[in-house]
């Protein structure tokens, strides 16, 4: 597989090889030979989702190269959709080789269990078979959210501080912010007593209570956090009251109850204040979060874990911490990405503070046209141009939010500026399909809270 270097070149990684380019190249290439190849994930409720494409017939002397092609649209896809039974409509020696590597002793052993006894709570399998063996696509998502009459709370779980707010017919009347410290506690109560406490006092604001809604960085599958960095310090053998708090919470709360990951919530709110559908909300935060509202207004159920979806194929792109995989977003999206760009742009970052305090430290550097620190940022906006139109390949996209720590000040117009510099030089036909947004005065009046809050549907 051919690994294509960009037009537009990111000031401080001239080894970036996008994945949308090779993508693409690869797909020109095999055409002509027109094998047709089809993957899909089968989640929880028997939700299916499929990608076709084409691959090299068995043979072709470049048949190998279909190894690295798929695996890494079945990585993308892992982590956008989710799934614990993958199937694999190609060439047996394709299939075969997918299997092996996403195995319990596998290249992608990470992936393996995680998608496994993590996630879906069942042992991750991967079938092989022909392409018209792959079940049919069954998706269909849920109409949550834009629900703003009555008495409602909304609360944001983060990982430095709780918000919740108390929201009367879709205006906030009362919110608050408190410090807190998730990922240290390893007792389920404390966590319990946390929500509890911020639930308790917003609906203290309020003549009555209707309905509770909420947002939170992790997997959540029916109103259970299955993985969330949140609750890393609970031990495995504490973590089933995590996994059971929200649902009793709700029966004490006695009110309709709905929880679902923030990007979810952060595209949700998009949504309601551009007032249109079709809305992928990327978060530059600590790492790289998403969410997905498709044209019809409706959330998917898909997990949007793109901070391990990969985006650059270069065989020195960056190596994730957590997955061990490289080319993930979150070295690429983040502040992560900050950090690791600083020394190549000649700056050093004070190594005694917080991860915050390090952030800010050279987004001061921006604000005063330092020219390195100008640097990352732009070469954080050529990567998020290459994202954005390898994500399209696997959303259906109007719009694109882009918020978070990383959008502050000018940082945000340097990603927006590299993203429509990429546009322009790669993909000039996604600048008339696609809509690049910071958040403005309206985004941030509807906010996460109000969208939070506007989840549940009251009877």
């Amino acid at each position: 597989m051919e690994y294509i270097a960009p037009k537009v070149i990111p000031p401080l990684d001239e080894s970036f090889r996008p994945a949308i380019l090779a993508n693409q190249n690869f797909r020109q290439r095999v055409e002509p030979f027109g094998f047709r190849a089809v993957i899909g994930l089968e989640r929880g409720d028997g939700e299916v989702s499929r990608f076709e494409t084409v691959v090299y017939p068995e043979g072709h002397p470049d048949f190998e190269s279909n190894y690295p092609y798929i695996e890494r649209i079945v990585k993308f896809l892992l982590w956008q959709r989710g799934g614990h039974t993958l199937y694999i409509g190609a060439p047996k020696q394709v299939g075969e080789h997918i299997r092996s590597v996403y195995a319990a002793s596998g290249g992608r052993k990470f992936d393996f269990n995680f998608m496994g006894t993590q996630v879906y709570e069942k042992e991750f399998s991967v079938v092989i078979c022909t392409a018209d063996e792959v079940p049919d696509s069954h998706e269909t998502g849920k109409q949550l959210g834009r629900n703003l009459g009555g008495c409602r709370i909304g609360f944001d779980l983060g990982a430095s501080d709780r918000k919740v707010s108390a929201v009367v017919d879709g205006n906030p009347i009362y919110s608050e912010e408190v410090v807190w410290e998730p990922r240290k506690n390893m007792d389920p109560e404390y966590h319990y007593r946390e929500v509890m406490t911020a639930l308790r006092t917003a609906a203290s604001k309020m003549p009555r209570l209707d309905a509770i809604g909420g947002s939170s960085a992790g997997i959540y599958v029916d109103n259970r956090p299955m993985v969330a960095s949140l609750f890393r310090g609970i031990p495995q053998e504490k973590f089933g009251s995590i996994k059971d708090m929200f649902l009793r919470i709700r029966q004490e709360m006695g009110v309709p109850l709905e929880v679902i990951n923030d990007g979810d919530v952060t595209a949700l709110a998009g949504s309601m204040s551009i007032e249109d559908n079709g809305v992928l909300g990327i978060a530059l935060g600590s790492s790289e979060a998403a969410g997905y509202v498709n044209r019809e207004g409706r959330i998917m159920g898909w997990l949007n874990e793109l901070a391990f979806a990969p985006i650059d194929y270069s065989t020195t792109a960056a190596v994730d911490e957590w997955s061990g995989d490289k080319g993930v977003g979150a070295p690429y999206f983040s502040q992560q990405c900050v950090f690791r760009l600083a020394p190549k742009a000649g700056i050093q970052i004070p190594a005694d503070v917080t991860d915050a305090e390090k952030l800010k430290c050279v987004q001061s550097r921006v604000e005063a046209g330092d020219e390195g620190a100008l640097q990352i940022w732009q070469s954080m906006g050529i990567y998020l141009g290459y994202g954005i139109a390898h994500y399209a390949d696997f959303y259906d996209i109007k719009h694109v939010l882009i918020l978070g720590r990383c959008t502050s000040g000018r940082g945000g117009d340097l990603l927006i500026e590299g993203a429509s510099r990429v546009f322009e030089a790669e993909f000039p036909e996604l600048s008339e399909k696609i809509e690049l947004h910071l958040p403005d005065e309206k985004i941030r009046r509807v906010g996460q809270s109000v969208a939070a809050a506007s989840l549940p549907v009251v009877n």
